[in-house]
């Protein structure tokens, strides 16, 4: 497994080209029966509109799926998924509705169109870096506390818990492949004493790309 780029969160933005207006619905999704459920809610919600386009990225099996919905083959879903495509994005479902305003925009003006929908409802969607990170323990004594916290955050790593005991237990996870200099400079500190245990590894978010 490796890092990758998807959604933070449900996102929406649309605009008006020659009175036809595009609304472009993007959300996060990790199966198909969420993307379809996803595509289903915003086609009910539009049931009234001319076209509802569609399409989203899986990572499991590398799923691609678009449809036109009545729009001209290859004029609005094909344009919708090169838009995430080229976006790096995966694990997102994108809808772009289309209430129609009377004047034709000609293949090539449904192409920019829906490209464009897409486009803006990934960017209200907020595009993240999700981050393949060890998920890891430590305790220590009240008195290696500080320097222990300092080290962590020195290399990277984001504490998720502290417990106060007898001892201070710590939760914390860091990129994966970093938790061996992390344990080199706590055994440094420590006399060897000290050591992080990984539990188990989990993705995180890296922030908004």
């Amino acid at each position: 497994m490796s890092d990758y780029k998807t959604v933070k969160e449900f996102g929406a933005d649309e605009f008006t080209e020659k009175r036809s207006r595009f609304i472009g619905y993007c959300s996060p999704v990790k199966t198909q029966q969420e993307a379809v459920e996803f595509i289903e809610k915003i086609k009910s919600k539009h049931w009234d509109a001319k076209h509802n386009v569609y399409a989203y990225i899986l990572r499991d099996g590398g799923v691609k799926r678009y449809s036109d919905d009545g729009e001209p083959q290859g004029t609005a879903g094909v344009p919708v998924l090169e838009v995430i495509q080229k976006s790096g994005l995966t694990d997102v479902a994108v809808v772009v509705t289309r209430y129609f305003g009377g004047i034709l925009l000609g293949a090539g003006g449904l192409v920019r169109a829906y490209s464009h929908g897409a486009k803006i409802a990934l960017e209200a969607a907020k595009p993240v870096m999700m981050v393949l990170c060890d998920c890891c323990t430590l305790s220590c004594s009240y008195d290696k506390y500080g320097k222990v916290s300092s080290l962590l955050f020195g290399g990277g790593a984001v504490v998720d818990e502290t417990g106060f005991t007898d001892s201070v237990n710590i939760r914390f996870h860091l990129k994966k492949g970093y938790i061996d200099k992390i344990n080199e400079e706590l055994k440094a500190m420590s006399s060897g004493q000290l050591t992080a245990e990984v539990e188990s590894e989990a993705y995180f978010m890296s922030g908004i790309e």
